[in-house]
């Protein structure tokens, strides 16, 4: 799947698939959000991957809406160390979700609301900042991934040179 089809059919689920993910995706997956960009090149971006069934329902217990972490085969945390941008974890974080979604697997982000929990579940030291995990594993295509809801049209979502201007007419 190339990268435009890949982004712009990517939705998040709830519903997976017990299959493991294959060792040799998930590198590739990793290595998508090591490639992403940060601010300065600072690369504060620390992903923790987790696989086992108990630490996974432990992390469910941090962020809330996050019970659906508990049915994914496997879960990334994105991390940051201290000084690192929210923008620098969304950007590996999309990079993984996508890059993901290219192999076939689904994925959808957690917010942790509960940051000493989420640390002591992954063992982060106390100046770092759970970001976001995010949950992943082969969709299970009984549950529909846009759950029937549609994106906004572009021209509702697009100014053009300042707030609520409409595209210019073009010859």
């Amino acid at each position: 799947m190339d990268a435009y089809r890949a982004i712009i059919s990517k939705r998040d689920t709830r519903h997976y698939l017990p299959d493991p993910v294959p060792p040799d995706v998930l590198t590739r997956v990793l290595q998508a959000g090591r490639m992403a960009g940060s601010s300065k090149n600072s690369q504060p971006v620390r992903m923790i991957v987790v696989r086992a069934p108990e630490r996974r329902a432990a992390l469910a217990g941090c962020g809330d809406y996050a019970e659906h972490l508990k049915a994914a085969p496997l879960a990334i945390a994105v991390v940051l160390l201290p000084g690192g941008g929210p923008f620098d974890a969304g950007r590996a974080a999309q990079n993984l979700m996508v890059a993901a979604w290219a192999e076939g697997i689904a994925s959808c982000p957690v917010s942790m609301h509960r940051q000493e929990c989420a640390r002591a579940v992954l063992g982060v030291p106390a100046d770092c900042t759970v970001a976001t995990v995010l949950a992943m594993g082969y969709p299970d295509l009984k549950h529909p991934l846009s759950q029937g809801r549609q994106r906004l049209p572009l021209d509702e979502l697009v100014s053009w040179e300042q707030w609520g201007a409409h595209r210019p007419e073009t010859a």
